[in-house]
């Protein structure tokens, strides 16, 4: 099942997931709110250095998606996030809670406590949002 099927499964462009690339590009963005393309290549780590055309690229394509915006400022353009960032957080866990855990948020949760990658702190924190029914 994973082989020959599941590999040749394309994403839809609506179905809110983001390439790892693009999940990056994304993740720079929304921390800085807009910017250009050398904006965005300005805060990779100096380990992950991407050239200019495979940022814009990835940027034209998030615009395509519908994920951002592009605003002209003279010959460069300003993109602007349209997903906000929690927005793409929520959507992303329930494509994982209904693909990976079959619809079973608990199953996740489980997983996650299981796991032992939760710190005390964490586990607390998950214990008061539960006591107060899980609202902000």
């Amino acid at each position: 099942m994973w082989g020959s099927e599941m590999g040749r499964k394309k994403k839809s462009a609506d179905d809110g997931l983001l390439t790892p690339l693009e999940l990056e590009v994304m993740t720079l963005l929304w921390r800085l709110g807009e910017g250009s393309v050398h904006d965005v290549m300005e805060l990779f780590p100096k380990d992950k250095e991407y050239a200019y055309n495979t940022v814009s690229t990835v940027l034209r394509i998030l615009q395509t998606k519908g994920v951002v915006e592009a605003r002209k400022d003279g010959r460069t353009h300003t993109y602007v996030p349209l997903l906000a960032k929690d927005e793409f957080e929520e959507k992303t866990v329930h494509h994982v809670v209904e693909r990976v855990f079959e619809g079973e948020p608990k199953s996740l949760v489980r997983c996650l406590v299981d796991s032992g990658s939760l710190s005390k702190d964490d586990l607390d924190e998950l214990r008061a949002l539960l006591a107060r029914g899980g609202r902000k």
